[in-house]
C-alpha cells in the first residue's frame, strides 16, 4: 500500500520519540544492565526513523530539521527520574517503548526461564506481559468514578431543587459512602484473591514434599513448550528440584502463572481505592464550600469540566491516544451523566413538589 506524507511523517515522529524515551530510560538505569539494552534500542528506533527519514525523501518531503519531544512525552520523561521505570512501565510500553518485560522479571535467585534478558534480540523475543502501570491507572480510573459519581448526585440533588446546603450534606454522603464502598470491595476482592493464590500455592508445595519427581517431569514438559531442548529441561528440572524454595517458587510462576512476590495487600488496596475515589469525589464538593448561590452551581460544571477533561487526557497516557481526544471524550461521557441526572433530580423535584 503507498504510503502518504502524513503517515511517513507520523511514523517518523513516534520512531524518534521512542529512541528519546528510551535514552531517558537508560539514564535512569544508569549502572545497571538494562542501561546499555536501552541504548541498543534506541538506536535500533533512530534506525527506523532514518528508513522514515528516506521515504519521505522519495515522496518529495522536506524532512524536520530536528525532533521535538510532544507535550506528553516530555511529561513521561519528567515523570522517568522522580517515580521511576517500573511505575510507568504501562505508559511507556503505550508510547512504543519496548523492554518493559524486564520490570516482570523474577528474583535473582530465579533460574533461566526468568532470567533478565542479556541481549537486544532476547529483549526483543520476550512476551508483552506488561500489565500496565497497574496502580497508577487504577488510581486514575478511581479518581475518574469519584468525579462522575458525585458530581452526578450533586446536579441531580440541585436539579430537585434543593438547598446548598442540602447539595452540599448531600455531596459529602456521596463522597464517604461512595469511598467506603470502593474500598470495601476492593478488600474483599484482594483479599479473596490472595487468600486463593495462596491456597493453590499450598497445594503445590505439598505436591512438590510427597512427589518432587513428578513435578520435576511437570516442569521440564513446561520448559520443552516454550523450546527448550529436553536435555536442557530435564536438566533445569532437575536442579530446580534440589532446592524447594526454588522449586516452588518456580513451579508457582511456571505453572499457576502466579508471582508469589506479588500476591496484592488488601489494606493497600482498600486505602488506594478510598483515597483516589475521594479525590474525585471532593472536586464537585469544593466550590460548595468556597462559593453561594448560583456561582456554587456554576462552579461545580467548572470544576467537574476541567476535571473530566483532565483525566480523560491522563488516560491517554496507558493507551497511546491523543490527548486531545481523550481529554473531549471523558467531558462527553462526563456531561451526559450529569444532564441525565440533572433532568432526572428536576423531574423528581417537580413531582414531589
Amino acid at each position: 500500500m503507498q504510503t502518504n506524507p502524513a503517515q511517513a511523517l507520523a511514523s517518523w515522529r513516534e520512531e524518534k520519540r521512542s529512541a528519546w524515551l528510551y535514552r531517558i530510560v537508560s539514564d535512569a538505569e544508569s549502572g545497571s544492565p538494562r542501561q546499555v539494552l536501552f541504548l541498543e534500542l534506541a538506536q535500533a528506533a533512530d534506525a527506523q526513523a532514518a528508513l522514515w527519514q528516506a521515504e519521505m525523501h522519495k515522496l518529495g518531503m522536506a524532512t524536520p530539521a530536528r525532533f521535538v519531544p510532544d507535550a506528553r512525552a516530555r511529561f513521561v520523561a519528567w515523570l522517568i527520574p522522580r517515580l521511576g521505570v517500573r511505575p510507568l512501565k504501562g505508559v511507556l510500553a503505550a508510547m512504543k517503548v519496548r523492554g518493559m518485560s524486564l520490570y516482570h522479571a523474577a528474583a535473582p535467585h530465579h533460574t533461566p526461564p526468568h532470567h533478565t534478558p542479556v541481549s537486544l534480540e532476547q529483549m526483543r523475543g520476550e512476551s508483552h506481559k506488561t500489565a500496565g502501570s497497574g496502580n497508577l491507572r487504577a488510581a486514575v480510573f478511581g479518581v475518574n468514578d469519584g468525579l462522575i459519581s458525585n458530581a452526578s448526585l450533586i446536579l441531580g440533588v440541585a436539579g430537585a431543587g434543593a438547598g446548598a446546603d442540602m447539595i452540599l450534606l448531600s455531596g459529602v454522603a456521596g463522597l464517604l459512602a461512595g469511598a467506603f464502598s470502593m474500598a470495601a470491595g476492593e478488600y474483599v476482592s484482594m483479599r479473596s484473591q490472595r487468600e486463593f493464590h495462596e491456597y493453590q500455592i499450598a497445594l503445590e508445595r505439598e505436591e512438590l514434599d510427597q512427589y518432587p519427581q513428578e513435578e520435576a517431569a511437570e516442569l521440564a514438559l513446561i520448559y520443552q513448550a516454550k523450546g527448550i531442548g529436553k536435555e536442557e529441561s530435564n536438566r533445569m528440572a532437575q536442579t530446580l528440584i534440589a532446592d524447594p524454595d526454588r522449586a516452588l517458587d518456580t513451579l508457582a510462576r511456571e505453572e499457576l502463572g502466579l508471582n508469589p512476590d506479588e500476591l496484592g495487600s488488601p489494606w493497600g488496596a482498600a486505602i488506594s481505592s478510598f483515597l483516589a475515589f475521594a479525590v474525585g469525589g471532593f472536586l464537585p464538593v469544593l466550590p460548595y464550600l468556597l462559593l453561594t448561590g448560583a456561582n456554587a452551581f456554576y462552579g461545580v460544571l467548572a470544576t467537574a469540566g476541567i476535571s473530566l477533561f483532565g483525566v480523560g487526557a491522563a488516560l491517554s497516557l496507558f493507551t497511546g491516544r491523543g490527548a486531545l481526544a481523550g481529554g473531549i471524550r471523558m467531558l462527553l461521557i462526563g456531561a451526559g451523566a450529569g444532564a441525565a441526572t440533572w433532568f432526572i433530580g428536576r423531574g423528581l423535584g417537580i413531582v414531589l413538589a
